[in-house]
């Protein structure tokens, strides 16, 4: 029953809230683009602290989660890391579904912010749109975050990684960091109460550029599911 009540007041007023943040980002990324920044970095500082007390969830992070231009590469288990990244780093760029750039407000200002569009139907030029924005924001300094699964998957699970991660870590060239994450324990994706406790994101070894494909898919995987307890 608690449970229940905390999730029902989390939902309320998270996204109750989110409304202000899309609304203010948008604003910002027609007029400032530091409002357009606050606005999203308080987005992701609003779930963590709307998770924090009432939800009664913890964020631990095991390891270094260092704010430089590589790839990371991010288990995916929950809406919650999505939204956590501009907290955990400063301005990351994330790769995600094109679909979701349709959202009013928050479509445009995510572009505006530097998020990166993948269209799996869009051919080489959808492909060469993605690759200029993501090598512009990696000379900007900029982190890219890719969760290489495609879509959120069970806690447990482990499904192969979707074949554009590899596409995208030979043709940028440069190294990845992969990251295993276990917010399906407590945020599951095929249940709608939330739990509360500690999510953990656990930081494997940095994987140079220009390994094969076999080898660093395979590498990358073993480290992502590391918290697969």
């Amino acid at each position: 029953m608690i449970s229940a009540i905390r999730t029902l007041l989390y939902t309320i007023i998270f996204f109750g809230g989110s409304i202000f943040h899309a609304v203010t980002a948008f604003i910002g990324s027609l007029t400032s683009p530091r409002l357009m920044h606050w606005a999203v970095r308080g987005w992701s500082r609003y779930q963590h602290f709307c998770a924090r007390w009432l939800l009664g969830i913890k964020v631990k992070i095991d390891g270094d989660m260092a704010n430089k231009p590589v790839l990371y590469a991010i288990k995916h288990e929950s809406m919650y890391e999505t939204i956590d990244m501009p907290r955990v780093f400063h301005r990351p760029s994330v790769v995600a579904k094109r679909q979701l750039f349709d959202i009013p407000f928050w479509g445009k200002a995510a572009l505006a912010y530097g998020m990166i569009p993948v269209d799996r139907e869009g051919g080489a030029g959808a492909l060469r749109d993605m690759l200029t924005r993501a090598r512009r924001l990696l000379a900007d300094g900029r982190p890219i975050i890719i969760f290489p699964e495609g879509t959120r998957v069970i806690h447990g699970e482990a499904p192969p990684l979707q074949s554009g991660f590899a596409g995208l870590y030979k043709m940028l060239n440069v190294p990845v960091v992969p990251v295993a994450v276990d917010s399906g324990k407590l945020m599951p994706r095929n249940h709608w109460l939330r739990k509360s406790g500690v999510i953990t994101y656990k930081v494997g070894e940095e994987i140079p550029a220009g390994l094969p494909r076999a080898e660093v898919e395979a590498r990358v995987h073993i480290a992502m599911n590391a918290l697969n307890v």
